[in-house]
């Protein structure tokens, strides 16, 4: 079976999300920003998974693009929280790459199955 990079990267990206907001509760005492960079950080592999067993193309692409908001809301949160300095600049910075790495996926899929469905 062909391996599903965005499903192996968004559920990998969750995992770091996890694991960032345990430490952000546990060390910095962050529960407000840190809560909100969870469910969007979380949610992103959620709606790849969902994509996954879509009723359709359209709602294939559909699903995806949710989890590309999500993605950029992400991103948003883990740049607050950098940069009111509850994040670490080495641990922001990493985290964002992995955002992006995942945005770029999604960007793709999405561009590539919607020229698909036009012709």
């Amino acid at each position: 079976m062909k391996e599903n990079v965005v499903k192996n990267k968004s559920f990998t990206f969750a995992l770091r999300i996890v694991n960032t907001y345990k430490f952000l509760a546990a060390n910095k005492k962050e529960y407000v920003l840190s809560k909100q960079m969870l469910r969007s950080g979380t949610s992103v592999g959620a709606m790849v998974r969902e994509a996954e067993q879509a009723e359709s193309k359209k709602d294939f692409v559909h699903k995806l693009a949710i989890g590309l908001k999500e993605i950029n809301e992400t991103e948003y949160w883990i740049l607050l929280l950098k940069e009111s300095g509850f994040m670490e600049e080495q641990m922001g910075d990493s985290l964002l790459e992995d955002a992006i790495e995942v945005k770029k996926l999604l960007v793709a899929i999405i561009k590539t199955t919607r020229q698909n469905m036009n012709n």
